[in-house]
């Protein structure tokens, strides 16, 4: 797969490209946590955990993001610092990377790019912190991420903490089962709400080990399965925001972004921003700990699916 990439489109990191080609273990990372999910300069220092978490693991991670016109398929340190840093780096979905690219231009890949990419390379497995899904008042302004529909035609298995709570939790549950998206929860039938460990909505399949997971992988690959794998990973109950606080700011939030009319994609990054801020840097923490814990989960499933296909 990675003698067909484009040389002047894709830059593939070398040990990202031996890991493919002898049929390792490779985990991919959005960029878009990086760039607009934390603040400077944490951003770089859990950029860095993560892929440090994910080798801990035994596994190779394959940061993505587009620079200069160029997809890379896993970031050097300097490269992680451009997209942390550059003031240039703009939110990247599927539908907006030809542009990009054509434009020699800079983006930090949401879920939906960096499904798109990681597939085109033949990394199955993706970590991220939460889903992009169905915003609330969808009925009224049809504001739903692209994320959901990437997911319905790509198939990555995608580790991540359920769906930010910022949005319609149940109404993007709905969506995932039209769109035919496979939903996993890890040792419960409660789906995750992000800064939550539970978002108060059921599914109906729960899985206990990484190795449950990539059994599950092995079968849908075998049924020509198309659509994403969705793994929703829970905060211990120990870890997750105080329910009362994120009640509180997460109301606050929504009524000042309705006040100074932010929507679409710059509604995530506000309320995230907002929740920082008026939680005295609890989300953050929280935050932090989410996209360390999937990464490590996901570097397990991605070791046992490469060991199950050997």
């Amino acid at each position: 797969m990675l003698s067909s990439l484009d040389p002047d489109l894709f830059v593939v990191a070398e040990d990202v490209a031996d890991a493919l080609s002898d049929g390792l273990a490779v985990v991919a990372l959005e960029s878009t946590i990086i760039s607009h999910g934390l603040p400077r300069p944490e951003n770089l220092r859990v950029a860095t955990e993560v892929e440090d978490i994910v080798r801990s693991r035994g596994a190779v991670p394959a940061t993505i993001a587009i620079l200069d016109g160029r997809v890379h398929i896993g970031l050097d340190e300097a490269a992680l610092d451009q997209v942390a840093n550059r003031s240039d780096v703009v939110k990247v979905s599927s539908r907006d990377l030809a542009t990009l690219l054509s434009r020699r231009g800079s983006g930090a890949t949401t879920v939906a790019a960096t499904s798109h990419l990681a597939h085109r390379v033949g990394i199955s497995v993706f970590a991220t912190g939460g889903l992009g899904g169905v915003h609330r008042q969808a009925r009224d302004s049809w504001d739903e991420s692209a994320d959901l529909t990437a997911l319905s035609v790509t198939p990555v298995t995608v580790v991540c903490s359920g769906v930010k709570s910022i949005l319609d939790v149940g109404a993007t549950l709905e969506r995932l089962e039209t769109l035919n998206v496979g939903v996993l929860a890890v040792g419960t039938h409660q789906f995750p709400g992000f800064y939550l460990t539970d978002s108060g909505y059921a599914v109906d399949w729960s899985v206990e080990t990484a190795e449950e997971v990539a059994d599950i992988m092995q079968a849908r690959e075998a049924l020509r399965i198309l659509s994403a794998l969705v793994v929703a990973n829970p905060l211990p109950t120990s870890e997750q925001l105080d329910p009362d606080v994120h009640d509180r700011v997460l109301e606050e939030g929504l009524r000042l972004a309705a006040a100074r009319n932010v929507t679409g994609k710059g509604v995530t990054p506000f309320l995230l921003d907002h929740f920082h801020r008026a939680s005295h840097g609890a989300s953050l923490i929280v935050n932090e700990q989410i996209i360390v814990r999937n990464a490590e989960l996901a570097a397990r499933i991605a070791v046992a699916a490469t060991s199950a296909a050997h």
